[in-house]
């Protein structure tokens, strides 16, 4: 199946309103591919997430990185002290102190130190190499059932790892690549203060090898489970028969 079609069966289904995002971490080792844009702009990992929500495919090295947080997370950099000591995230109101923000930047889950030179960030639909990771944001609902979806041959229980903060670049991106497994995330601070993601919308990040198992799910769930939650007939029969009773 073609990352096209890929795309277009996630959309049908799960009814998104934006294509799913394509993400390729470049390691050293692999020559970065030609004619790729650039941000115009340097820009955080989050907001790269956003404009490939709105078409846009992009190459983001460490000159074009804006947020250090993300640059630490992908080994391109160290993680500055004032965000490391807390100090940051406690001004920010995060953390009711600069030790529990600490302790927080103390278990964030991050790559190797240059053990990647970039990023190539866009629409699943027309991404131009192999993607790493493929991250879908959207409503609850629709995480639901791409989480459902991974279960759906071999059931069993999903674990999620997510400190509410590097939403988009750790939580979507890191974690996945790491673990080889799902991983969502219900937001950040830093990706709702930077781009235009809406209050009710989350994030999952899902590894590249598992998108065929889990649209072959999402395609399971469709033929019953989905159509039949969505279309609430339990709910409406539970409201009619409250209402048909008998008032006091």
């Amino acid at each position: 199946m073609s990352f096209r079609e890929t795309a277009e069966k996630l959309r049908q289904i799960l009814e998104l309103q934006h294509s799913p995002i394509a993400i390729r971490l470049i390691k050293p080792s692999v020559e970065i591919p030609k004619n790729l844009k650039t941000p115009d702009k340097r820009s955080r990992h989050c907001q790269l997430l956003m404009l490939a929500r709105h078409g846009e495919t992009l190459l983001l090295t460490p000159d074009h990185l804006a947020c250090p947080a993300a640059a630490a997370a992908f080994g391109f950099s160290p993680l500055p002290e004032m965000i490391s000591s807390g100090k940051i995230l406690h001004t920010l109101g995060l953390y009711e102190s600069p030790e529990a923000a600490a302790e927080t930047m103390r278990t964030m889950p991050r790559l190797k130190p240059k053990s990647i030179s970039a990023l190539v960030v866009g629409p699943l639909d027309d991404f131009p190499i192999e993607p790493d990771v493929v991250v879908v944001e959207g409503l609850p609902e629709q995480v639901m059932w791409l989480c459902l979806a991974r279960t759906f041959k071999a059931g069993g229980r999903l674990n999620f790892s997510t400190s509410i903060f590097q939403c988009c670049c750790v939580d979507s991106t890191v974690v996945p690549y790491m673990t080889g497994e799902i991983n969502m995330s219900p937001g950040c601070y830093g990706c709702r203060d930077s781009t235009d993601t809406p209050k009710e919308d989350m994030f999952i990040g899902i590894p590249a090898p598992l998108l065929a198992m889990i649209v072959e799910g999402l395609e399971g769930l469709s033929k019953k489970a989905i159509p039949e939650a969505r279309a609430k007939q339990v709910y409406h029969a539970y409201i009619k028969s409250t209402r048909a009773e008998p008032q006091p």
